[in-house]
């Protein structure tokens, strides 16, 4: 079966066969035949165990579709990625440089970008009454600007940015029920339903970005907060980061908080993992599309765009600031609406 997002993407979440027929798509399952018009689609997440040729690759690549691969469990497993169309030697020599000369003050502007995000995410609860959270909030404000600018080396700003999210974690139990309660964050594989959906939202986000960063002329391997060698696409990590707090944990928030996404009815638990049902992904992933396409009035570029929109303008200041010198700072919330 296949869902179509309010964007330009496309889930298939059934078992089955994906072919190309004429300038269109086809996908076959035991519930029949259904045909997917490529116009204007620039990524497809394939949910489960499909079948493709080398054909339907080929005919990807020249449409320039981005396609996610997952598992039935809902387990990252790769991406194709179609010829880079937007190539420059320059670019990525410069790209580099930086990462060799300027990747402390780039990776700080990341981490401080994190907090700053969590800050505004979290202050709606606070201004609804939820004072438990102040010192978390003030060290967040205070302590934790004045610790990153202190710092020279990597690990230890990684140390501080996991701190960070620790802390974050610890606040969910004043703002969420009993029943999503987490006592650490467990990646793989997730053993409960609120570490679930933050495993399956930050991998979405982190794919889109992939799909962002794909039309502009920065190389995906280079990163700065994250170790270049870690991953291939290791620059999706470090621009989707601030993203996190402002997409898929306010996702997750307000279906737990409305009663949209429930314990008994959207996740499938066994033995020491737990992971969204089919209905708790199409819940989930509607929710999430939703938030990244929410539209917003951007002060500093003085029009209305996406989430998405401003991953793609981080990617393209972060090549203006390469290339240029230009000044780096990712989405702020408090300062980009």
């Amino acid at each position: 079966m296949s869902s179509k997002s309010a964007s330009s993407t496309r889930y298939i979440r059934t078992p089955g066969t994906l072919s190309r027929e004429a300038n269109s798509l086809t996908f076959r399952s035991e519930k029949g035949i259904v045909h997917l018009p490529i116009h204007g689609v620039k990524e497809l997440y394939l949910l489960n165990e499909i079948s493709l040729n080398s054909k339907l690759f080929s005919f990807l690549s020249t449409a320039g579709i981005t396609v996610h691969f997952f598992d039935y469990y809902g387990h990252f497993r790769g991406t194709f990625y179609p010829k880079e169309a937007r190539i420059s030697g320059k670019v990525k020599l410069l790209q580099a440089k930086a990462c060799l000369e300027r990747r402390m003050p780039i990776a700080k502007s990341f981490v401080n970008a994190i907090s700053l995000n969590i800050h505004e995410v979290l202050y709606h609860y606070f201004k609804h009454g939820n004072k438990e959270i102040k010192p978390y909030l003030d060290w967040l404000k205070k302590d934790v600007p004045r610790i990153i600018d202190k710092i020279e080396d990597i690990p230890r700003l990684l140390a501080i940015e996991g701190e960070v999210w620790r802390r974050f974690y610890e606040t969910f139990r004043t703002f969420l029920p009993e029943d999503f309660k987490m006592n650490k964050r467990v990646k793989r594989p997730p053993d409960n339903p609120l570490n679930a959906m933050i495993s399956f939202g930050n991998t979405i986000l982190y794919t889109k970005t992939i799909t962002q960063i794909y039309h502009t002329h920065l190389d995906q391997s280079i990163s700065f907060l994250h170790e270049p060698s870690d991953r291939r696409f290791s620059l999706s990590l470090d621009i989707s980061e601030p993203f996190k707090p402002l997409i898929v944990y306010r996702t997750i928030f307000e279906l737990v908080n409305n009663r949209r996404i429930q314990v008994s009815k959207h996740f499938e638990k066994k033995y020491n993992y737990c992971i969204l049902n089919d209905l708790g992904r199409d819940v989930f992933i509607t929710a999430l599309e939703e938030r990244m396409n929410q539209v917003f009035e951007h002060q500093k570029l003085k029009r209305k765009v996406s989430y998405l929109t401003a991953i793609k303008y981080d990617a393209y200041k972060l090549k203006k600031h390469i290339v240029e010198g230009a000044p780096f700072i990712p989405f702020l919330e408090k300062e980009g609406r």
